[in-house]
């Protein structure tokens, strides 16, 4: 069957007879034993196409929900990943091939580094869900993550009908699991140096902390079992931890981890390994849901870092593009930085963007928060004084790449670590270009200190050495810091994504929401809709921007430019629509689009978007 190019508003109909595209991607197939596969093997199952990058933490979020979707039924469904990749590092095939171990893909990923089945889908954001029945029709495309319910409800919806058909072919599916790699570490995150000299890491891929010898190789001890859970006391669980702080004297514990895919925050004590929780109820914090209270009972979303700063400890919570911060004396959790908006935006705290922080370190006065901003290949800064957000290196979310120099031209690539070095620089975990970088405050110059590294994720300071976690190494690498960086050839990127051909001045947004069946708008509070719309370069829009309760928006466009991107943030309330339910359950759909435009006189001038997959 050959692909051809599909333009099919999605959502804009239901049940609309839409042929499934071929499935066609350069880097071929991973998780089936070697063998290629076409739409044809996936005839007769209920086909659901997961189109991902392993950069994105909403991505991750997907991929955790549709785990249950997955084993429940494995008999009719097959789950293919489709990975369509955002950096220049993510289309390296083994790169891939690390990020499907890393997180525990358990079923088919196509690699399509070129984007080919996703342009074929007309995909317009990562993550996006697509649903193909058993006859290879398109019935269902949801962009963004929570849609789990709304799918398991269509699979059984499919299931009756094709059984009824005769058209739908029961058994397994062709996940061919790869075979496992032996070591110690695995896809370790991050580690701390210990009052002893000992090494404790955080050691995602088998879910546990490991405490090494000063050599940083011989295991000590290992906390945790190696098995995904959320258990606490002297036989703990975590899964995929990645954040470690050591805890000032007197807290009854001496390390806070961030334990990223349970949403939670945990307190280890040495002394006998006993793990216990600080915050978090083991469940994903979503919009509408508490932003401060009585930690335990706060919902949290993928915390990746966690750092002492400012009598607190400070989260990079991932998820939801902010900074929180835990109250040790007060046993209290709330928003410290960030709106939840995806994007690299300076100012006052509260009003600042952030785009997935995964990375903290506090300078020695204690004056400043580092942040290693992954999304924006940025790092960033709060001040203590001012409780401001502000830049030193990174310029958006779609900018990237390898260049040394002056801080305002360098170029990082999803770093995911920061590390103050004595003299006050940052040593900066420079993750997709394989590299530990260095940024100077006082020259504010951007230098190379090591490359050949393989996905640095974190460092730790050892007197004139660095110890860097080389995660996709499976170790730590203890380097020199030497006197003089290494120079690179530089090299600058954008991502490579189709732009969408708009003409200068008026264009019409419309976001595209039906609330699932079963459900309607929740508007007894208010609008229960929300609508927020912003540019890269700000000047690309000169009307339309802010924020409104409608989905719909007129924007006018310069046409004193000729690219830019537009960045759209939709969300939308909705609930059981049964007046004989007493307590409806109520959800909460958003999404955010990047969407690279070109301004053309030939171009549209309606830009349509899908907040959720109509059935």
């Amino acid at each position: 069957m050959r692909a051809l190019p599909v333009r099919f508003d999605w959502g804009m109909a239901t049940r609309a007879r839409v042929r499934a595209p071929e499935l066609v991607g350069k880097g071929g197939w991973l998780n089936t034993g070697g063998k290629d596969l076409s739409l044809a093997d996936f005839r007769g199952k209920i086909l659901v196409l997961d189109f991902w990058t392993f950069c994105c933490i909403n991505c991750l979020h997907v991929l955790d929900e549709l785990r249950e979707l997955e084993e429940k039924h494995r008999d009719t469904v097959v789950i293919v990943g489709v990975h369509s990749p955002k950096f220049v590092h993510e289309a390296d095939h083994q790169a891939v091939v690390d990020a499907v171990a890393r997180y525990e893909v358990h079923h088919p990923v196509l690699d399509d580094p070129e984007l080919v089945t996703w342009k074929q889908y007309a995909v317009r954001a990562w993550p996006t869900l697509v649903v193909v029945d058993p006859e290879g029709y398109v019935v269902a495309q949801h962009a963004g993550e929570g849609h789990a319910h709304a799918i398991a409800k269509l699979v059984e919806e499919l299931e009756a009908e094709h059984t009824a058909k005769g058209t739908l072919r029961r058994g397994d599916g062709p996940y061919v699991a790869p075979e496992p790699v032996a070591g110690d570490l695995k896809f370790p995150g991050k580690a701390v140096r210990l009052p002893d000299g000992h090494y404790l890491v955080a050691d995602s891929g088998h879910h546990s902390l490991v405490e090494l010898a000063e050599d940083g190789e011989t295991v000590v001890r290992r906390i945790g079992d190696g098995e995904r859970g959320f258990v606490d006391g002297t036989a703990p669980r975590f899964s995929e931890p990645q954040g470690l702080a050591l805890a000032p004297e007197g807290l009854g514990y001496d390390v806070v981890v961030a334990d990223t895919v349970n949403h939670a925050l945990r307190a280890v004590r040495l002394a006998d390994g006993s793990v216990s929780t600080l915050a978090g109820t083991g469940k994903q914090w979503w919009q509408g849901s508490p932003t401060e209270g009585p930690a335990a009972g706060v919902d949290l979303s993928s915390p990746w870092d966690v750092a002492f700063f400012d009598g607190r400890v400070w989260i990079a919570m991932a998820g939801v593009h902010q900074l929180w911060a835990y109250d040790p004396a007060a046993e209290t959790v709330a928003v410290a930085a960030g709106t939840t908006n995806e994007g690299l935006v300076d100012g006052p705290v509260a009003e600042a963007w952030f785009a997935q922080p995964s990375g903290l370190a506090v300078s020695a006065d204690g004056e400043r928060l580092w942040v290693a901003d992954s999304e924006t290949s940025a790092v960033r800064w709060v001040s203590r004084e001012t409780q401001s957000v502000h830049t030193a290196v990174g310029t958006g979310l779609f900018d990237f790449g390898h260049r040394d120099g002056a801080a305002d031209q360098a170029l990082l690539q999803h770093p995911l670590g920061v590390t103050v070095l004595p003299d006050g620089s940052v040593a900066i975990a420079d993750t997709y270009n394989h590299a530990l970088r260095r940024f100077d405050p006082a020259t504010g110059e951007v230098s190379t200190l090591a490359t050949d590294l393989r996905e640095p994720s974190g460092a730790v300071l050892v007197g004139e050495d660095i110890v860097v976690v080389e995660s996709a190494r499976h170790r730590l690498t203890r380097l020199r810091l030497p006197e003089e960086a290494v120079r690179v050839d530089a090299v600058a990127h954008r991502t490579q994504r189709a732009a969408t051909e708009v003409a200068p001045g008026a264009l019409r947004l419309e976001v595209v929401f039906q609330a699932p069946s079963g459900q309607k708008l929740d508007e007894r509070y208010g609008p229960s809709t929300r609508l927020l719309v912003s540019s890269t370069p700000p000047e690309l829009l000169l009307s339309g921007a802010g924020a409104d309760s409608d989905l719909t928006r007129e924007l006018v466009l310069s046409d004193q430019l000729t690219e830019g991107v537009l960045h759209v943030s939709a969300m939308a309330a909705s609930c059981d629509d049964d007046p004989e339910i007493e307590y409806p359950a109520c959800h909460v759909h958003q999404q955010d689009w990047g969407v690279p435009v070109r301004i053309t006189p030939a171009g549209v001038s309606r830009l349509p978007l899908v907040l959720a997959g109509m059935e």
